[in-house]
């Protein structure tokens, strides 16, 4: 299985954005305009999920049928599970709230974890405002020059919750590839990584999207005392000429589908969803706002000046890739999982 790629539709999406019937947007105007909307972050301040969104509610109202305030909340807990767990089974499934958490929670009940008490393709996917590309990289003080110095010599690497990417990519690079990583996990999220980091307390990150790198670590990265060694998901990132990506490091075919499995879902960089059985004219109203926010210039001017990069992708490409991700075979999926075990 290889990673799944979404098609770009948002200029046809763009035009059916203008033609929601007159009936049904009267209908969704007079819910929204009496109750605001609110963006859940199932993540921590400061992180890249929250600069993101903090971004996106100060535009996405505007392209809202009733124009309702947007507001953020933040829910921290197990790497975002815990917030995709109230959002599928205690929010209120009437189009009022939507939430970003990190991609690997969506695909936690595929691997078969317990405490995921939802099913992600019953999610209402509004859309993506970035395909990710991850990466890890290491501190200076790591003496670490490329990935491969990770064969011969250990290095600590922070992750978050199991479920959370940064812990995930670090496992399935030791258990799959043999790199000497000793995870250090707990921490909130990337900002309490990048604090460890600066202290000394790790050297490495795994998982991390290049966009949080370019927002967030920028002074870390264009100082050397941060470096990128090894592309994770996506195309290769102009910006890392000559660092490898993780499919180089693939051994066969199954190789190339555990990886897609694992690394290629950061393609998912920057998804929202709603919950299940949001009516059909609300999820129509708030993916079209999705669409139109995204092209929206003033809203292209903030992401810019907020140092995010923007590729995005519509709530029916999420809903695609992820029914693609959810088919893959039962022995892909095992592999993955016994790679992403911490012992």
């Amino acid at each position: 299985m290889t990673a799944p790629v979404m098609h770009r539709t948002f200029g046809v999406l763009a035009i059916l954005a203008a033609t929601l019937g007159a009936a049904h947007a009267d209908d969704v105007a007079d819910f929204y305009k009496s109750r605001p909307l609110t963006i859940v972050v199932g993540h921590e301040v400061g992180t890249g999920f929250d600069i993101y969104s903090r971004v996106l509610a100060r535009h996405l109202g505007h392209h809202i049928p009733g124009n309702p305030q947007v507001v953020v909340q933040n829910m921290v807990g197990a790497s975002g599970l815990a917030a995709a767990n109230w959002l599928a089974n205690v929010a209120p499934k009437d189009g009022s709230v939507i939430m970003t958490f990190a991609y690997t929670v969506a695909f936690e009940p595929i691997f078969g974890n317990t405490a995921a008490r939802f099913d992600a393709g019953k999610l209402t996917w509004i859309g993506n405002m970035d395909e990710g590309v991850g990466i890890c990289g290491v501190s200076k003080a790591s003496g670490i020059q490329t990935f491969d110095d990770l064969f011969n010599k250990e290095a600590a690497f922070g992750g978050t919750g199991a479920s959370g990417p940064l812990s995930k990519s670090a496992l399935a690079l030791k258990n799959l590839l043999g790199a000497r990583i000793k995870l250090v996990a707990g921490y909130a999220g990337s900002a309490s990584v990048k604090l460890a980091i600066n202290r000394g307390e790790v050297q490495g990150i795994c998982g991390l999207s290049m966009s949080s790198v370019t927002s967030q670590w920028r002074n870390e990265l264009e100082s050397g005392l941060f470096k990128v060694i090894l592309q994770l998901s996506g195309r290769p990132h102009p910006s890392l000429p000559g660092i490898p990506h993780v499919d180089a490091y693939a051994k066969s075919a199954e190789d190339q589908q555990v990886f897609g499995l694992l690394f290629g879902l950061q393609a998912l960089g920057r998804i929202y969803g709603s919950t299940p059985a949001v009516p059909a004219a609300r999820r129509d109203a708030l993916r079209q706002a999705f669409v139109a926010t995204m092209s929206d210039p003033q809203f292209q001017a903030d992401a810019a000046k907020s140092q995010i990069d923007v590729n995005p992708a519509t709530g029916a490409e999420v809903e695609a890739f992820i029914a693609h991700v959810a088919a893959a075979s039962p022995e892909v999926v095992e592999r993955a999982k016994r790679a992403t075990r911490h012992e």
